[in-house]
């Protein structure tokens, strides 16, 4: 059975997508722990990260690296806290997280409740800061 990320890929769950390639995504983690909080992940669905072959693995890291900052073009923050805990869905992806403070990155504490008009208005801006980004 495909994984929710799966079935995002596929076009059969909406996302409110931030960044594209043709083998990576990311997208905003629709429990945000922030404002801006998004899931990077590989096209093919492999459950845990470092089952990843070498080159996908690598090429996810670049394309983390290039949504935080636009995530952080985007988000008043500090810094983006980079996670990845992998037990929630079977299919590896990196929690990119605006963060403040070493606390603002526990997965423990109550998660936001934004309206659809918050998530498409981030989504948006940082899908814009990357296209800046990478000159498109």
């Amino acid at each position: 059975m495909p994984s929710v990320f799966t079935k995002i890929i596929n076009g059969e769950i909406p996302a409110y997508k931030v960044a594209e390639t043709e083998r990576c995504l990311a997208f905003l983690d629709i429990r945000p722990i922030s404002v801006g909080h998004t899931l990077v992940i590989p096209k093919q669905e492999i459950d845990y990260i470092f089952d990843l072959p070498d080159d996908l693995l690598g090429e996810l890291m670049i394309f983390a690296k290039k949504v935080a900052k636009a995530i952080e073009n985007t988000i008043p923050c500090k810094r983006i806290g980079i996670a990845v805990v992998g037990l929630e869905v079977p299919h590896a992806h990196i929690h990119l997280i605006p963060i403040n403070d070493i606390y603002d990155i526990d997965f423990s504490k109550h998660r936001l409740t934004l309206t659809e008009q918050e998530f498409n208005n981030i989504a948006e801006k940082i899908s814009n800061n990357y296209k800046n980004l990478i000159g498109f």
